[in-house]
C-alpha cells in the first residue's frame, strides 16, 4: 500500500527504499546534533529582511569608508564587505576579515582612533564568530555521520530536467561583476562630495559582491552533486511543509513535531524510479529515440492488425481525460500552496529518507512519503543550504504561534458573533428578506485606501526631474487598472450563486463551489472549490483599536458574515434571479473615463 497514514504521519511504501536497515535519525542523536550547535551569541539564521539590506548597506559604507576613511578604494570595499560575508559566504569572512583589521589599523588616517579601533574590534568579533560557525559545522558533520551508522546509498535523482544548482547565482554574480566594473570605469565623471575615492569603493565593494555570489554558485553546485556522485549517508527522518513553504525535517519518532532539526527550500523532483516509469507508460516519454518508439508502434500494428477509427478516438479521449486530471492535480496542489502561504499553516508530516549529510550550510535529497493517502513519494531536492533551528528561533517561534493562536480565537469569536448577528438579522426579515435580491458594494473603507494613494502618486508627478515625466506616464494606467477595481466593486447574491463585476465582464459562483468566506486583516476574500475559479479578494486600511472602541464592524466583517449566512444556510438565501442591471456590468467604460481624468490631472500638475 502507498502513502498509507499511521499516528498522523503518511508513511513510505514497503520496498520504496534501498537498501534495507537505514538508521532512524532518533531523538537522542538529533540531540547531539542540535548540541553541536555554535553558542547562542553566534548567527546562524539571519533574518530574511538582512539578505535583502546588507548588500546596499556595505556598498553605501564602502563609499564612505573610501571617500572620508582614507582607506584605498579596494581597501574600503574588503571593510565593508565583512557586513555581508557572515550572512551570505562565512568561508569569504573566515579570510578577509583579518586583512580587514589590518587595513583598519594601517591605512584608516582619515578615522578617529576610536572608530579604527571600534572597525577592528568588530572585524574580529565578527572572524571569530565565523570561526566558531565553522567549527559547529565540523561537528555537525561528525554527529550525522555517527546517526547513520555508515549506512550509505546512492541518492534519487530529482533534477528532472531542471537547470543545475547555482545557475542563477552564476548570472546575478556576472552582473553585479559586470556592474561593479562600469560603476570603477566611470568614477572620474563623480564630483560630488566624498572625492574621487568614494565612487572606485563603491565599484570594488559591488564587484566584491559579484565575487561573493560567484563563490556561492560554486559552492552550492558542487555541494548539490555530492549526493548524486556516489553513496551518501542516509538517515529516516520526519519531514512538512511549514507556512513559509520550506521543507522541516524532524527526528524519526518526534512524532508530534515538537523540534524541528533544520529548514531547506526544496522542489519536487521527477519521484522514484517506478514512479517516473508509470509516468513515461501515461505519456509516451519511454527515454528512447523517436524512431525507436515509431518502429515499436508499426511492430505492434502489424501484430495487432490495423487501427479501427474508434479504437483511435477511444485512446485519444484516453489521453485527453489522463492530461485533464493532471492539469486539475497540479492547479489543486498550486492552489493548496498560496492558501498555505497565506494562512501560515504547516502541511502534513511525511516519513521521509535524507541523502547526504546534513550540517549548516549543506545540500541533500529527501526522499518523502506523498501528501495525499495513494500518491506515490516524491524526491524533493534542495534549492538553498541547510539552515539549522537555532534554541532562539524556536523559543521566538513558539511565541509566535501562541500569539497567533490567541489572535485567531479572537478572530473567530468576532467572525461566530457577526455571523450569529446576520442570521438573526435574516430571521427578523423573514420571507420578505427572501424577496429581495441582497448586493454589497464598495464603500468608504475603500475610498479611505483610494485618497491617500492618488494623493501620493500627485506629489510624485509633480517631480520636475525625468523620474516625474515616468511616473506622470503611469498614473493614469494605474488609474484605469486599480481604481475601479477599488472604488466600483460589487457582489450580488441570487438563488444560484454570486455574482462579481470586474474590469472585463461579470463572474457568477455557484453556491455549492464556494469554498470559504474569509475575513481578515482588513481583506475579504471568498474563495472557490472550482480551480478555474480564481479567489475573489479586495483590500482596505483597517483600525481595530478604533472599531474595538466605537463598537462599530469595519463594513468587510459584516459583508463577510452576511454572506456566510446566505452560504451556510439555503433557507436564508434569495428566491429569485438577479437580472443584468442587478449583476452589475463590466468597470472597463468607467475605467476609459478614470485614466482620461487622471491624464488631465498630470497635465495640469506638469
Amino acid at each position: 500500500m502507498m502513502g498509507a497514514r499511521s499516528g498522523g504521519v503518511s508513511r513510505l511504501p514497503s520496498g520504496a527504499v534501498a537498501p534495507d536497515g537505514i538508521a532512524a535519525w532518533d531523538d537522542e542523536s538529533a540531540l547531539r546534533w542540535t548540541r553541536a550547535l555554535p553558542a547562542r551569541g553566534v548567527p546562524v539564521r539571519a533574518p530574511e529582511w538582512a539578505f535583502a539590506a546588507l548588500p546596499p548597506a556595505a556598498v553605501a559604507g564602502a563609499g564612505l569608508l573610501g571617500g572620508y576613511g582614507g582607506l584605498p578604494a579596494w581597501g574600503a570595499a574588503l571593510v565593508a564587505l565583512s557586513l555581508v560575508w557572515p550572512v551570505l559566504r562565512p568561508e569569504a569572512a573566515a579570510v578577509g576579515a583579518p586583512v580587514g583589521v589590518v587595513l583598519v589599523l594601517t591605512t584608516g588616517d582619515g578615522l578617529p582612533l576610536p572608530v579604527r579601533v571600534g572597525l577592528a574590534a568588530w572585524q574580529t568579533g565578527l572572524w571569530a564568530a565565523v570561526g566558531l560557525r565553522l567549527a559547529a559545522r565540523r561537528r555537525q558533520r561528525a554527529a550525522a555521520l555517527a546517526a547513520a551508522g555508515g549506512t550509505a546509498a546512492v541518492a534519487p535523482d530529482g533534477m528532472g530536467g531542471r537547470a543545475p544548482r547555482g545557475t542563477f547565482l552564476l548570472g546575478g554574480g556576472l552582473v553585479l561583476l559586470a556592474a561593479g566594473g562600469v560603476l570603477r570605469a566611470v568614477a572620474a565623471l563623480w564630483d560630488g562630495p566624498g572625492g574621487p575615492n568614494a565612487v572606485p569603493a563603491a565599484g570594488w565593494c559591488l564587484a566584491g559582491l559579484g565575487l561573493t555570489v560567484l563563490l556561492s554558485a560554486a559552492l552550492a553546485r558542487r555541494r548539490a552533486v555530492g549526493p548524486r556522485r556516489g553513496p551518501v549517508p542516509v538517515l529516516r527522518v520526519l519531514a512538512r511543509v511549514n507556512g513559509d513553504l520550506e521543507t522541516e525535517v524532524y527526528a524519526a519518532d518526534d512524532l508530534a513535531a515538537r523540534r524541528p532539526l533544520f529548514t531547506v527550500s526544496t522542489a519536487d523532483g521527477a519521484g522514484t524510479p517506478d514512479d517516473r516509469a508509470e509516468k513515461a507508460g501515461e505519456t509516451g516519454e519511454t527515454g528512447d529515440t523517436e524512431q525507436a518508439a515509431r518502429d515499436r508502434a508499426e511492430a505492434a500494428d502489424r501484430a495487432n492488425g490495423p487501427r479501427t477509427a474508434a479504437s483511435e478516438s477511444a485512446q485519444e479521449a484516453g489521453d485527453a481525460g489522463r492530461a485533464e486530471h493532471r492539469e486539475a492535480d497540479e492547479a489543486s496542489a498550486l492552489r493548496e500552496l498560496v492558501e498555505r502561504a497565506d494562512s501560515g499553516r504547516a502541511g502534513p508530516l511525511r516519513e521521509a529518507v535524507l541523502y547526504g549529510t546534513p550540517y549548516d550550510g549543506a545540500e541533500v535529497v529527501l526522499l518523502a512519503a506523498a501528501a495525499k493517502d495513494g500518491a506515490a513519494p516524491v524526491v524533493e531536492t534542495s534549492l538553498g543550504p541547510v539552515r539549522p533551528v537555532t534554541g532562539a528561533a524556536l523559543r521566538r517561534r513558539g511565541r509566535a504561534e501562541r500569539d497567533r493562536a490567541v489572535r485567531e480565537g479572537r478572530r473567530g469569536e468576532r467572525r461566530e458573533a457577526a455571523v450569529a448577528a446576520a442570521a438573526a438579522r435574516a430571521a427578523e426579515a423573514g420571507p420578505r428578506g427572501c424577496e429581495r435580491i441582497p448586493r454589497w458594494r464598495a464603500g468608504w473603507a475603500d475610498r479611505l485606501l483610494v485618497a491617500p494613494a492618488a494623493l501620493f502618486l500627485a506629489l510624485l508627478c509633480t517631480d520636475p526631474s525625468w523620474r516625474g515625466c515616468l511616473y506622470g506616464l503611469a498614473a493614469p494606467l494605474i488609474a484605469a487598472l486599480m481604481a475601479p477595481r477599488r472604488l466600483l466593486w460589487r457582489i450580488t447574491a441570487d438563488r444560484d450563486g454570486l455574482w462579481f463585476n470586474g474590469l472585463w465582464g461579470v463572474r457568477r459562483l455557484a453556491w455549492e463551489d464556494v469554498r470559504a468566506v474569509e475575513y481578515e486583516g482588513g481583506r475579504l476574500r471568498i474563495r472557490a472549490t472550482r480551480a478555474s475559479f480564481a479567489d475573489w479578494r479586495v483590500v482596505s486600511f483597517r483600525w481595530p483599536w478604533l472599531e474595538r472602541r466605537l463598537g462599530v464592524p469595519h463594513p468587510y466583517e459584516r459583508t463577510a458574515a452576511e454572506i456566510t449566512v446566505l452560504w451556510r444556510d439555503p433557507a436564508t438565501r434569495p428566491a429569485g434571479l438577479a437580472d443584468e442591471r442587478l449583476r452589475g456590468r463590466a468597470l472597463w467604460p468607467q475605467a476609459v473615463v478614470l485614466g482620461a481624468l487622471a491624464a488631465g490631472a498630470v497635465v495640469f500638475l506638469r
